[in-house]
């Protein structure tokens, strides 16, 4: 059981509510002709490569091998395997694309056994042909009467494909690196915004799918590839493997190290290639050890608290006690647990993303008799890492606060109040620092409603929507995101609902990747109302019975 910690008076915002060229793919280039260590040190000596103070893990030098180190006859380019003085080796598991093995795979591993060397694993991510669509578009945990459900799919089984060649060979890494870059033969489509979030579900597929399987995962790219394929994804919480590519200057290497890196995650090694060779290296104090497995991310949703790739639900008893109902994403709920107590003094409740920048779901809270606001950090396992934080006073004047995700487009998550006095809506940009940027006004007259709910990407854009009840009519309109920080005009998408006590959503609650609505009618039953990528609605399903001892739901 966790309570609800006293404030230490941490720091707050308290002025209230008011390029690189594309790196050349790895199957394309014959890169794997390594030097020695003593060159490769002292190549590194010449880029200014410094070695870390005595307090920190040295630097550690290596290099990646995959199919070219193999044989031309097991179709491989006969390139020659790492000096025995190597320091680290990087294994790649496929033959340049997903679905494919590298063909000498286990004889690489068993030559980083006998020479003792430290070694994790890479493996390609890769947007499917239509017949892999077709052939593993329904096997995963998502539904798959959605394409971006398909999509997730997809990259699950690439997961599953590098698992098994894990398996096959014995062989259990510390850490699966995800290689995610541009490449001619079968290329990321990348035109548009809607593909760059395609792309996305494919990523964040093959990430779930080797956190299921109980492998820690980075992400292996560069800010050019990686803009151009997932549109500058933030993922702070995962670690990141950065090349540099070609050298153009002498510190370039380490400056991957130490400069914010293409997906806002910690750097722990960085590359750098030249026509012939790859050069890895350990970014300080990093020294070649296991990582932990990394956060889950959820694409446009701020529901997962418990970081296990499932939209959960939390709710406020009227003893004020705080609970957690994991979800078992296909549109059900586990049975609940207390994570806190004490929280009968918020009066507005709300999962608002990762607000702090590391990588797991946050949740804020306004303190009634002062209007304080206050970030609980999620810990990714459904608790909090203490302690909490003031992140603004004066919030008493608002009528709704809510965190409906990244509004503005930036890929931090923001939040989303209303004024009680004149119904005006704001928008205070998150900063991934638990701070805001100046607020942006997005509308008046939101009076007319009582209920706003965050409710994930309902439209199917990747950009998160919110939907409002207006308690005269019953009427629930949705008010989509533009991805600017704005809202489109509102659209009629039921009636009939002011006989609901309670509106919430988790985001994606059945697990087809299109964000869905909770509701508790008078008698206490909690219902789904799932939502389809069609814009309309399924038939609603009972979830669960007794919810009259709750008095908010989120």
């Amino acid at each position: 059981m966790i309570a609800m910690p006293n404030c230490a008076h941490p720091a707050s915002w308290s002025s209230g509510p008011a390029a690189h060229a594309a790196r050349t793919p790895r199957r394309g280039r014959a890169r794997h002709r390594l030097a020695a260590v003593v060159a490769a040190l002292a190549l590194a000596l010449s880029f200014g490569v410094v070695t870390a103070p005595a307090t920190s893990a040295a630097v550690l030098f290596g290099n990646d091998i995959s199919w070219p180190q193999c044989t031309v006859a097991d179709g491989g380019a006969g390139q020659p395997m790492p000096p025995t003085s190597t320091q680290f080796v990087v294994v790649g598991l496929t033959h340049g694309l997903p679905f494919t093995e590298n063909p000498c795979v286990a004889d690489q591993l068993q030559w980083v056994r006998d020479h003792a060397k430290p070694a994790h694993a890479y493996t390609m991510a890769g947007f499917p042909t239509t017949a892999q669509l077709a052939t593993y578009g329904s096997q995963g945990p998502w539904a798959t009467s959605t394409r971006a459900g398909r999509l997730s799919n997809v990259g699950y089984a690439e997961a599953g494909y590098a698992a098994s060649t894990l398996s096959r060979i014995g062989w259990h890494p510390p850490v699966v690196w995800i290689d995610v870059e541009p490449r001619p033969a079968q290329p990321w489509p990348s035109a548009t915004w809607a593909q760059r979030v395609e792309n996305r579900y494919v990523v964040e597929g093959l990430m779930r799918g080797l956190r299921d399987r109980g492998y820690a995962y980075g992400v292996y790219s560069n800010s050019s590839g990686w803009q151009a394929i997932t549109g500058s994804w933030l993922l702070p919480g995962v670690p990141v493997w950065a090349t540099a590519g070609t050298l153009d200057y002498p510190s370039e290497a380490l400056d991957r190290c130490t400069q914010p890196s293409f997906s806002g995650g910690h750097v722990y090694l960085s590359q750098w290639w030249n026509a012939t060779t790859d050069f890895d290296r350990t970014c300080e104090p990093y020294g070649f050890t296991a990582l932990p497995v990394a956060a889950s991310t959820l694409t446009a949703s701020t529901g997962d608290v418990d970081g296990d790739w499932r939209t959960d639900v939390l709710a406020r008893w009227t003893t004020g006690v705080l609970k957690l109902y994991s979800g078992t994403g296909t549109g059900s709920l586990s049975l609940g647990r207390q994570i806190g107590t004490g929280w009968g003094g918020m009066d507005a409740l709300d999962t608002a993303g990762d607000l702090d920048g590391n990588g797991t779901l946050d949740v804020i809270a306004r303190e009634r008799v002062t209007g304080d606001l206050w970030l609980y950090r999620g810990d990714g396992r459904g608790g909090w890492t203490l302690p909490r934080l003031r992140i603004g006073t004066g919030w008493g004047g608002m009528s709704a606060i809510v965190g409906p995700g990244d509004l503005t487009g930036d890929g931090r998550p923001d939040l989303l109040a209303r004024r009680a006095s004149d119904g005006t809506a704001w928008v205070y940009p998150g900063t991934g620092h638990a701070t805001w940027q100046p607020r942006i006004q997005v509308a008046s007259g939101w009076n007319r409603y009582d209920r706003i709910v965050p409710v994930g990407d309902v439209t199917g854009d990747g950009r998160p929507d919110v939907m409002a009840r207006e308690p005269s009519t019953g009427r629930l309109w949705l008010l989509a995101g533009t991805g600017a920080g704005g809202f489109a005009a509102p659209v009629l998408v039921g009636t009939g609902w002011n006989g609901m006590t309670a509106l919430a959503s988790p985001g994606d609650f059945d697990g087809d990747r299109v964000g869905d609505v909770l509701a508790r009618d008078g008698a206490g039953v909690l219902w789904l109302y799932p939502r389809t990528a069609s814009g309309g609605w399924s038939p609603r399903r009972q979830v669960s019975t007794g919810w009259n001892v709750v008095d908010a739901i989120f």
